[in-house]
């Protein structure tokens, strides 16, 4: 079954539009929010804070985030989500100086946490609603949606803030959001619903117990959860203001890097999706590992950078979207909100701890060359990790 085919599914093919246009959105504006910090003269740690603040709500809320995505219909917990996030996106525009930076970071924790949920909900509908082939292909077809829009919006969103400035990035933003909200109204569901006649501080005992009693679904959790170590956006936003720009404007630099990895996460899985297997998994860590060493390498030079971070991102869309597949498929479907909600914390906190990792490292001296060497080493270990699973677990 191909892309196509699956799109054809009037819930997978409508979903994913509202992901286009949603995704888009928000990618275009975190260009201007780093901009936006670099002209305020914000150091690497601030930097750092702030990219862990988009992080920060998958792990913090994630037991009750499962917990409203397994008890709430779905289109009314989408509808209120969009809206939270068009509500937060306008206010961006009342920020003016370093001096409300810590009212920054609670906008973008606010913005985060219902982009986060709305996240976990489309993953558990499908999970519900789907299987085998065809929720393979939906989970690719998501990542590339994410991709696409992270390299679009990135560079589109780079561009204008640019010429026109961080007010105008934000309000192109809420009008997206708002378009998404139009699509929404259109969605036509139909589910068996599972009613839980259980109190929340019961459904968080369950499935809390669920989670730890299930070793095999916790280690696939830490496997994917790996796939943080590719957060890469404080690094990047360093590289462009300390490395590149002398050569191109910061918020260009951001946008084009950044345009240029997600093109190939794009593209990976057109090439590769088929090779990945429980048998080759591990090539694949190994790959990835590599690819970020070979950028680590160019980082000196901002045109022979972009090649590195094409390789860089030429094996994370596989990865990222076959280890979520067997969280899925070994997840039952009474607990897969909380399961799905638990499985974004870890990786969110994964993502957080690497954005700190890079900030500390570099207010300490270290060079970005080593910091990204250090990330690429963390795929070593994590393949070698999946051998030892794959020996206890799967055969």
């Amino acid at each position: 079954m191909n892309y196509l085919k699956t799109l054809k599914h009037p819930v997978v093919g409508r979903l994913s539009f509202i992901q286009l246009i949603s995704y888009f959105g928000t990618w275009f504006s975190q260009v201007a929010i780093f901009s936006m910090l670099v002209g305020f003269g914000a150091d690497e740690i601030t930097i750092a804070i702030t990219a862990a603040a988009s992080m920060l709500p998958a792990v913090i809320l994630a037991p009750l985030t499962g917990i409203i995505i397994d008890r709430i219909d779905f289109k009314k917990l989408m509808f209120l989500l969009l809206i939270v996030e068009i509500v937060m996106t306008l206010c961006f525009m009342a920020i003016n100086s370093l001096e409300y930076v810590w009212i920054l970071m609670l906008l973008i924790f606010t913005r985060s946490a219902a982009a986060s949920m709305l996240f976990s909900a489309e993953m558990t509908l499908f999970s519900k609603i789907l299987e085998g082939k065809m929720l393979k292909n939906t989970n690719e077809i998501h990542s590339i949606i994410w991709s696409f829009c992270y390299a679009s919006g990135m560079a589109v969103g780079g561009l204008t803030t640019h010429l026109m400035g961080h007010d105008t990035a934000f309000l192109i933003d809420a009008t997206l959001y708002l378009f998404a909200i139009f699509l929404l109204s259109g969605l036509k569901l139909s589910l068996i619903k599972i009613v839980h006649f259980d109190s929340n501080w019961t459904m968080f005992k369950k499935g809390f117990y669920y989670l730890i009693t299930q070793k095999k679904i916790l280690h696939l959790i830490f496997l994917h959860a790996s796939l943080g170590l590719t957060s890469f956006d404080a690094l990047v936003t360093l590289l462009a203001d300390l490395r590149y720009k002398e050569i191109i404007a910061v918020p260009l630099a951001i946008g084009w890097i950044n345009a240029t990895r997600a093109a190939a996460l794009i593209v990976g899985p057109f090439f590769i999706g088929k090779w990945i297997s429980k048998d080759t998994l591990h090539y694949f860590f190994i790959l990835q590992s590599l690819g970020i060493m070979l950028w680590a390498l160019f980082e000196f030079h901002f045109y022979l950078s972009l090649a590195g971070m094409f390789v860089t991102g030429f094996f994370t869309t596989t990865l990222w979207s076959y280890t979520y597949l067997l969280i899925q498929e070994e997840t039952e479907k009474p607990f897969l909100g909380r399961i799905i909600s638990y499985n974004d914390m870890f990786f969110m906190l994964s993502n957080v701890l690497t954005a700190l990792f890079i900030g500390y490292s570099a207010k300490w001296g270290l060079s970005l060359e080593i910091i990204t060497v250090t990330l690429g080493c963390g795929f070593v270990l994590t393949a070698a990790y999946y051998l030892w699973f794959k020996k206890r677990y799967l055969q």
